[in-house]
């Protein structure tokens, strides 16, 4: 298996909400941020420290230590794996993103913190270096979110983390980036990038009422490999 690829690719999308009738699933390879995908659970609790990581390695970090620093900052770069792997592009090992990000300022290190994912700088990088079209959308509501999203263009969404956990009411809104690839039936279909294996990784159904509870309104627009883009305009926002 793939580090950091859902264990169990060709099961049908998972229910945080509830069952949808027309979201099957989207065809896009799912990339935790973590190498082993299966054990985010206990990433998650606290019951395993990311440096306990198995497969920390594969990442392409020289130490544990470092893997566990970028392993929590990395939602967004799990996100462009998704969008490389689902457009038949080769997919560098995380740090090797990590690494590109930062020289474009994409992510900024400060001591113990990261600001970032920065929007605009990422967006320039990934336009010069895969030829991908991404869109700023510094204020993106949820009904036009749901009309554009699709495989061919997902949309990066900034969420709160416990979007994994759709029952929950977030203390606040945003943080985390999860890539939102289809809507349907009142219902949103994602990835996220640190959801629980078998229940909120991979083509997560959630109802479009709950994920606007910690959905931020901001998010990156996906252009299609034909260069088409969505009418947004930019600016500089992070996650």
């Amino acid at each position: 298996m793939m580090p950091g690829v859902s264990p169990l690719p060709g099961r049908g999308p998972q229910h945080a909400s509830r069952p949808g009738g027309r979201l099957g699933p989207s065809g896009i390879p799912y990339f935790s941020q973590w190498e082993s995908a299966e054990l985010a659970a206990s990433f998650v609790d606290g019951s395993r420290r990311p440096a306990e990581d198995p497969r920390w390695a594969a990442s392409g970090a020289q130490t544990a230590a470092e893997y566990e620093y970028w392993s929590a900052k990395t939602c967004g770069l799990a996100c462009l794996k998704m969008i490389l792997a689902g457009r038949g592009l080769p997919v560098p090992a995380t740090m090797d993103l990590v690494r590109e990000a930062v020289r474009w300022r994409a992510y900024v290190p400060d001591g113990d913190r990261v600001a970032g994912l920065i929007y605009q700088p990422f967006a320039a990088w990934v336009a010069e270096d895969y030829r991908i079209a991404a869109e700023v959308a510094p204020a993106l509501s949820l009904d036009r979110l749901a009309g554009l999203a699709s495989p061919p263009t997902p949309v990066i969404a900034s969420v709160h983390k416990w979007v994994r956990w759709p029952d929950r009411t977030p203390p606040s809104r945003g943080g985390h980036l999860v890539l939102v690839t289809g809507a349907a039936d009142g219902l949103l279909r994602l990835h996220n990038p640190s959801g629980i294996a078998g229940v909120s990784q991979r083509d997560t159904l959630i109802k479009a009422a709950d994920f606007g509870r910690f959905f931020a309104q901001r998010g990156l627009i996906i252009g299609r490999q034909d260069g088409a883009m969505s009418p947004l305009s930019g600016a500089h926002q992070s996650s």
